[in-house]
């Protein structure tokens, strides 16, 4: 009996238009927020991202936190965020969804994931589709990130995430918009769903033909 492998990555909704202006805005401050978006439990490795941003204070820069909390996480990352004097600078909406999510990835600049663990870790890929530049660890598989010079992929400890958040949060809007785009390019040629339908079926095209064969031969020799 043969084992067929394949390695076939998730497919991602892009939307066709993002709601997000280059640059400044001459008729208001340009609002500079990091978002993080998923499960608010332990394995995303919020309290490093907290030590972190107190560490770095970007100026001008807000923490936005959306996500169902687990296993009563959010107590203690809110705890880990007052003790550090960020309660002005850290923000926790709870789970969001449809339009409510949208929207907040069209307001963000910046999406965070200090994860400890992921096997794929989607919700960076929809943070791309959405033309936002990411910051996430080595935790994620992720580091093509840097290759295509959309985000930042950095070890997963408070020194790591300390300086990519140096880095993520000293570029100016017009950069942070410019990598987004890369980012969101990058995700719609090859993460799109028509590319990974098309892989799939080649996939299963090559399966079928490689038993075809294999049983034309057997065939012949019986």
């Amino acid at each position: 009996m043969k084992v067929f492998l394949a390695v076939i990555p998730n497919g991602v909704d892009a939307p066709l238009q993002v709601p997000r202006a280059e640059g400044k805005n001459e008729d208001r401050d340009w609002r500079k927020i990091a978002l993080f978006l998923g499960r608010i439990h332990p394995k995303k490795g919020l309290p490093m991202l907290i030590e972190a941003w107190a560490r770095v204070r970007p100026d001008g820069w807000h923490l936005q936190s959306a996500g169902p909390d687990e296993a009563g996480h959010k107590a203690e990352v809110q705890n880990a965020a007052f003790a550090a004097g960020l309660s002005q600078l850290v923000f926790f909406v709870g789970p969001i969804e449809s339009e409510k999510k949208e929207s907040a990835s069209s307001n963000a600049n910046l999406f965070v994931l200090p994860t400890h663990s992921e096997n794929f870790g989607i919700a960076v890929a929809e943070a791309l589709a959405h033309g936002l530049p990411v910051l996430t660890t080595t935790g994620a598989p992720w580091s093509l990130l840097r290759a295509r010079s959309c985000g930042w992929w950095v070890d997963a400890t408070v020194e790591g995430i300390t300086e990519g958040l140096r880095q993520a949060t000293s570029q100016d809007p017009e950069t942070l918009y410019a990598m987004g785009t890369k980012g969101r390019e990058w995700v719609r040629t090859e993460l799109g769903w028509e590319r990974v339908a098309k892989e799939v079926m080649a996939t299963y095209e090559g399966v079928i033909s490689t038993s075809i064969s294999d049983n034309l031969w057997s065939g012949s020799n019986a």
